[in-house]
């Protein structure tokens, strides 16, 4: 049956409203397909603003793979902010599609993807605004099917009562096999039920379906034991690994936002997943191995999407794009075929020990050249050491010379604050190192207009590293060390107006680390938050430290665990995760020796990058049937005509 669009009635209070062009839709290369030419219905969500979720690589590609098929159409949704909200409600217009303005509650499948735990509070918003039920097992076979996916998926227990379903590692792949499930129940006549294809889903380890696990808990709180509670239900769900990246050059057709957003460029991703092996990096251990696009297909990508969507910048992704094995074949191509254009070409992401000029200069060569950004994170080589940052301060200064003698003013240095076995020296050394950077930049030059800012960032410990047993340091000691280290930034006036300091507070860090590595008791704070108004708590202005404090208390107060023992408490090897029993690939036997080895009394042992070095046995390969694959391919970009 045909599903009617709300627009005619939301156009009309779209003037009511703060930025009401982001409701719309419309954009350039989006998709409308005919409701009923379909059998499976994807709503896709970013749970952030428009002008945050458009952009997001994940969903873009999602909703092209789905669009393509005959039998699945998606569309997307976003979090809508507060006056909309208000607006939606007074109206009693439930959260809508941008593409069709469609009722989110009319799809088959709700698909949410995380890439911060601080967008739950925003999910529930949207599951309440669409009608869904906030709990999984209040829903009925008219609700679609809640689904997790994203780098917070790989420890989806904190929402575990809200989402029926959870998706872990690449999308492109699964997402049609789930649909495929889908659409043969639908055609059987929906046999059984909700729970009937919820089953059929969980049974082929692929799909982890929270409600199909009980959790046991010891009299002290911490974990007893995780086990399915239904027939059929594999113990382990495992993450899936798009090992072809050349068979899958998505997005082909990029949206072009209608408004302003924080990124307005042609993302082309590089390569899939870093073995740089640094400890607190979730993002490095969950996307193992590395998987290299070919020049070839990097180079058809970037003309394509240029072509499709009339962006005038290239971003070429990564968690370290200057690691491709080609990438200086990759960079001077490019730059050959669009010198003189107006296309400038960016990488985003740059380690220290992998940047050059030549590399620089083939990214400037139309005029455009932006501050460089390095990410040391430690301030000492010490602490380097111990997070596996194989970085030396000699090596930050070496390249921040070739930098500034070749005609940078501004370099941006980020760093981390509460890392394992951080002292205060070790936080005072990125006083001395920025110094160093200015005094550097200032010889090498013979300028004073040299520049350097420093962004602190809290460690948050992860699921799925090293540093998963990791104590958090507190609110009171983070904000604490990053005074003095503010103190010591302002204190030498020669350097003090050459030197910016950001930094955030360790409020949001301690939330971060709640929502990270809780398990499901932690959805309690969750609701009592989003039910005193949390929205939005990602962004600094509207999240309320407090209120999370409040909801923590209330909800955990007849329990053995409070707010601290998520948080500031350092696990031992025989606690149960809430996360155990879902497969990144990596060994957990190799993760605690990697810790053991970061906490080192003689000095933290480091480990070298696999893709050039035997194997280490983290145990993704042989696991997930998976492999390193990296070039180089010794073909050219060229010749692609030159523009």
């Amino acid at each position: 049956m045909t599903v009617e669009s709300l627009f005619p009635r939301l156009e009309p209070l779209l003037p009511g409203v703060q930025k009401p062009i982001q409701y719309v839709g419309g954009e350039l290369n989006s998709v409308s397909k005919d409701w009923d030419s379909v059998s499976v219905r994807w709503a896709l969500m970013y749970p952030d603003a428009y002008e945050v979720g458009l952009p997001n690589q994940g969903v873009q590609i999602l909703y092209e793979v789905l669009n393509e098929r005959e039998h699945t159409l998606a569309e997307r949704t976003y979090a809508v902010w507060p006056d909309m909200e208000k607006v939606m409600r007074d109206n009693k217009i439930p959260q809508f599609t941008l593409d069709s303005h469609r009722p989110v509650r009319a799809f088959d499948v709700f698909g949410i993807s995380f890439s911060t735990e601080l967008g739950y509070t925003n999910m529930l918003t949207a599951l309440d605004l669409a009608g869904i039920p906030l709990y999984a097992v209040d829903r009925t076979d008219e609700d679609p099917i809640v689904l997790a996916g994203g780098h917070a998926a790989f420890n989806p227990e904190p929402i575990a009562d809200f989402i029926d379903a959870a998706v872990l590692g690449d999308g492109e792949e699964i997402v049609l096999a789930i649909s495929e499930v889908i659409r043969e129940w639908k055609d059987e006549g929906s046999p059984g039920g909700r729970d009937e294809v919820l089953m059929r889903l969980a049974a082929s380890g692929g799909v982890y379906i929270p409600k199909f696990f009980s959790f046991d808990y010891l009299e002290d709180g911490r974990i007893k034991r995780v086990a399915p509670n239904k027939p059929g239900v594999p113990w382990r769900t495992a993450k899936h690994t798009v090992m072809d990246l050349d068979a899958w050059p998505y997005p082909k057709k990029p949206l072009v936002p209608l408004a302003e957003t924080v990124h307005e460029r042609y993302s082309v991703e590089i390569f899939r997943g870093c073995t740089r092996g640094c400890r607190f990096c979730q993002a490095g251990m969950i996307t193992r191995p590395v998987r290299e696009r070919s020049i070839t297909t990097i180079g058809d990508m970037v003309e394509n999407g240029l072509k499709q969507s009339g962006f005038e910048e290239v971003g070429l992704l990564s968690l370290s794009s200057a690691d491709h094995s080609e990438i200086a074949e990759v960079a001077k191509g490019l730059g050959d075929r669009y010198e003189g254009s107006n296309v400038s070409l960016s990488l985003p992401s740059t380690r220290v020990d992998a940047f050059n000029i030549t590399l620089a200069n083939e990214f400037s060569r139309n005029g455009r050249r932006s501050g460089l950004t390095f990410a040391p994170e430690g301030g000492s080589d010490r602490m380097r050491k111990v997070i596996n940052k194989m970085v030396s301060e000699e090596d930050l200064i070496r390249t921040v010379a070739a930098a500034y003698s070749h005609g940078w003013r501004q370099v941006k240095l980020y760093f981390m604050c509460g890392l394992p076995t951080e002292t205060d020296e070790d936080v005072l050394a990125i006083a001395d190192l920025a110094k160093r950077v200015i005094a550097t930049g200032r010889e090498v030059s013979g300028r004073r207009d040299i520049r350097c800012t420093v962004s602190i960032g809290g460690f948050v410990p992860k699921p799925h590293t090293p540093f998963q047993w990791a104590e958090q340091l507190g609110v009171e000691e983070t904000d604490a060390r990053l005074a003095k280290l503010g103190a010591a930034i302002r204190s030498d006036k020669n350097y003090a107006k050459a030197i910016g300091f950001r930094y955030h507070d360790g409020k949001p860090g301690i939330i971060e680390g709640l929502l990270s590595r809780g398990d499901r008791r932690v959805g309690r704070i969750i609701e009592q938050v989003w039910r005193d108004g949390g929205r939005f708590d990602g962004w600094s202005e509207h999240f309320s430290y407090e209120r999370w404090i409040e909801a923590a208390d209330q909800a955990l107060a007849d329990e053995p665990v409070d707010l601290a023992w998520y948080t500031t408490r350092e696990r031992e090897y025989a606690e149960v995760l809430p996360w155990d029993h879902l497969d990144s690939g990596l060994d957990r036997e190799w993760l605690w020796e990697d810790w053991q080895d970061a906490l080192e009394e003689d000095g933290a042992i480091e480990v070298e990058d696999c893709r050039w070095t035997p194997c280490f046995d983290c145990g993704v390969c042989p696991q997930m049937g998976t492999e390193i694959q990296i070039g180089p391919t010794g073909k050219k970009l060229l010749p692609l005509s030159v523009v």
